[in-house]
């Protein structure tokens, strides 16, 4: 017998994606949602006037769940179609319902819809996760929000900021991607009951050439199915331009996620921020002192590998000719779950970061203590101006000087000592008792705490409001590798 270990396992079912999120692909679901599928049609069809009992339905009813997996895959290898193969086993198991199952419908009222219902469904684990992490940061954001940090423009030091604006902006993607999600799930429609090439002619046939018993049909299926609306037209299948703008949102998401990861990754390697790390981590199998992002590299590894399923979406509904054809079949198959299980997996380890973040002010002041004196040197100007100093004389004064610390630093290696320079040079005794004032590092960063506070309260507060009750639930995410 062939070992467990001797074939190919996603690593997105073995080692990231929650169980929720897997059983939402699973088998059991699809061929259980299909069964459900085939009972609200004969409910419908029975509602309607069709010759369907009340003990058929109740007969398939009871065989919902109770799959015979191997009898399926058997009779797919002689019919070489998965939904009939499934139509046979299912009907062996309700003999009296057999006549009525699938009565009417093609192959994509079970596939298409079930797709559809497993989209919102998956949609909506998704997004409460979203906003588990829009609110942890929230709380990071309020905490640090007076903190003073380096700002980095191309990489570079730049005017200061506050660790909390910077969550900010973090924040303010996840908000983006939240408000995307949910329209995706809002404009989610059902495929409904539509026939072969989306005409309902065979269910037209069924009633006698009645055209609204088939629009309500149509209806009354749906509305089983828990939706508001069918689309209104389909080819065989509904468009796959649905698709596109879900894989597209999660894609987007994916892009947040890499940005913010890439950002902490950076933050990390200057010791100013840190993603949790256990006690019992190894950061190395050759270095042991090392306390590598690992979680932040998962979430971008993760992430770029969702945002490249976006272009497979676009070429598969770009490519569909006509009414349909069956190449997307094996694609979505792939994309479709791989997006949502990617996605799944790379906001878990983001809520766990976000639930763990770790700041080093001492650090973080040691950098600034490196760049502030050159960055102050205009308020030196201004400072010495006030004080009755000629405004050209003193910009000399200090571009001197700064050059000449300059020096220390890229040349021999030493600390910045331009502060140092000023309170030797008797030029700037008018304003030595102002340096340290002027040298707050708290005076250069702006409105960015008033920001904070604004932000949270106009933008991410009536976000997650939406979400009150299950942030009640949130606990703290636990990494099993």
């Amino acid at each position: 017998m062939a070992s467990n270990y001797e074939g190919y396992k996603s690593p997105l079912s073995t080692r990231y994606a929650s169980k929720e999120m897997q059983f939402l692909f699973s088998d059991q679901n699809k061929f259980s949602t299909w069964r459900r599928l085939w009972v609200w049609l004969a409910k419908a069809e029975s509602r309607l006037g069709l010759e369907i009992s009340d003990a058929q339905i109740a007969e398939m009813e009871l065989q919902i769940s109770n799959i015979d997996f191997e009898a399926a895959a058997a009779e797919e290898r002689l019919t070489r179609h998965d939904v009939m193969a499934h139509v046979h086993v299912f009907a062996k198991q309700c003999p009296s319902a057999a006549p009525v199952i699938h009565l009417g419908a093609t192959s994509c009222y079970v596939g298409d819809n079930t797709d559809l219902i497993v989209l919102r469904d998956a949609l909506k684990l998704l997004l409460p996760r979203v906003a588990s992490v829009i609110a942890r940061l929230s709380q990071f954001a309020q905490s640090y929000k007076d903190q003073p940090t380096l700002g980095f423009t191309h990489l570079q030091p730049a005017q200061l900021t506050t660790v909390g604006k910077r969550a900010c902006l973090w924040i303010q993607d996840l908000i983006m991607d939240e408000r995307a999600l949910s329209r995706c799930l809002e404009d989610l429609r059902f495929r409904g009951v539509k026939g072969t090439t989306g005409t309902q002619a065979s269910f037209l046939q069924l009633f006698n050439g009645d055209g609204e018993k088939v629009k309500q049909l149509d209806l009354l299926v749906t509305e089983l199915a828990g939706f508001k609306k069918a689309y209104a037209v389909t080819g065989q299948t509904y468009s796959r331009k649905v698709d596109v703008e879900i894989v597209a949102a999660l894609a987007s998401l994916g892009t947040t996620i890499h940005k913010m990861c890439s950002d902490l990754r950076i933050l990390a390697s200057r010791k100013e921020l840190e993603e949790p790390f256990e006690s019992t981590q190894i950061g190395s199998s050759a270095m042991p002192y090392k306390r590598n992002p690992m979680r932040s590299e998962r979430c971008c590894a993760l992430a770029r590998h969702l945002i490249t399923l976006f272009s497979s979406a676009a070429n598969t509904h770009a490519t569909q000719w006509l009414e349909r054809t069956l190449d997307d079949s094996a694609n979505r198959r792939l994309t479709l779950s791989e997006a949502f299980l990617a996605a799944d997996a790379a906001l878990l380890t983001l809520l766990n970061i976000s639930q763990g973040l770790v700041v080093y002010p001492k650090v973080i002041e040691r950098h600034i203590s490196q760049e502030l004196p050159f960055m102050s040197t205009e308020n030196i100007i201004m400072a010495m101006v006030k004080a009755g100093g000629d405004r050209q004389v003193c910009h000399e004064k200090i571009r001197v000087l700064s050059q000449e610390a300059g020096a220390q630093v890229k040349q021999h290696g030493k600390d910045n000592d331009l502060v140092e320079r000023v309170r030797k040079d008797p030029y700037f005794s008018p304003i030595l008792e102002q340096l340290d004032t002027i040298l707050d590092a708290k005076t250069f960063t702006g409105r960015a705490s008033d920001q904070v506070g604004e932000f949270v309260k106009e933008e991410v507060d009536p976000v997650l409001a939406r979400y009150s009750d299950a942030l009640k639930n949130v606990q703290d995410v636990k990494l099993n590798i």
